[in-house]
């Protein structure tokens, strides 16, 4: 069985300022195989790469231009930056688009955006769009099928159930929450999503037993903040 992909949550956040391109950089160079990343939309259509849709210094990001941000907050870098840096690496890019968020839209602003960037970069990245929002990657999927889409999900759905949510919708691969995989469900959900064609991507994984243990039931990617160690307990190095 294939080791699982090691994908650094938001980058090296346990050494650098997260979702930074230090951050990313770094994971990179300890041995992780991609990136997790969030991403908002700006009030001029640019894309930065924030976890929350308030920023320190700047406020509601998507009420901001990118000139705006980047004058008040450098170090937070547009989806194109972080796409040039982890050239050749996977990078999971999630559009933060809940009902709830504070730049939350019915219009899939967000989604457009990011597929406008892939194309403008001749859809050469390796890239996976996820998002917790089902109809925000059903608009991706609309916009652009041959990007890889992911379903995040939280202990509320149960992980079969998503997977047919996912084969009905046309994505690529389910997001589970480390949380939905305990007991035996792990091996259980691998296999179907192996059956349907879909990977199956968990985050955040940081304990390596469970990390041994997701490898070994079968997951294609952890989502870890600790990509060194999640190398280590993969036999890596």
């Amino acid at each position: 069985m294939p080791s699982p992909l090691v994908l650094a949550h938001r980058g090296a956040r346990q050494e650098a300022p997260e979702n930074t391109l230090e951050a990313f950089s770094l994971a990179l160079t300890q041995g992780a195989d991609g990136v997790e990343l969030d991403v908002h939309r700006t009030a001029d259509g640019g894309l930065v790469v924030h976890h929350d849709a308030d920023a320190a210094k700047v406020g509601i990001l998507a009420t901001r231009s990118l000139r705006d941000i980047q004058a008040a907050r450098p170090e937070i870098p547009t989806l194109d930056e972080v796409l040039d840096a982890c050239a050749g690496s996977l990078v999971n890019v999630e559009i933060k688009n809940s009902p709830g968020d504070a730049d939350y839209e019915v219009e899939d602003m967000a989604a457009e955006l990011v597929v406008g960037c892939f194309e403008r970069r001749g859809f050469a990245d390796n890239v996976l769009v996820s998002s917790f929002n089902l109809a925000t990657i059903n608009r991706v999927r609309t916009l652009s099928p041959t990007v890889p889409t992911g379903f995040l999900t939280m202990f509320a759905n149960d992980a079969l159930d998503a997977l047919d949510v996912c084969t009905a919708n046309g994505h690529h691969a389910l997001h589970p929450n480390v949380f939905m995989l305990g007991g035996d469900m792990a091996e259980r959900v691998c296999g179907r999503a192996h059956e349907l064609g879909l990977q199956v991507n968990v985050w955040t994984v940081n304990d390596l037993d469970e990390i041994q243990r997701l490898a070994a039931a079968g997951v294609d990617a952890i989502i870890t903040d600790t990509p060194p160690a999640a190398c280590v307990a993969l036999a890596r190095s």
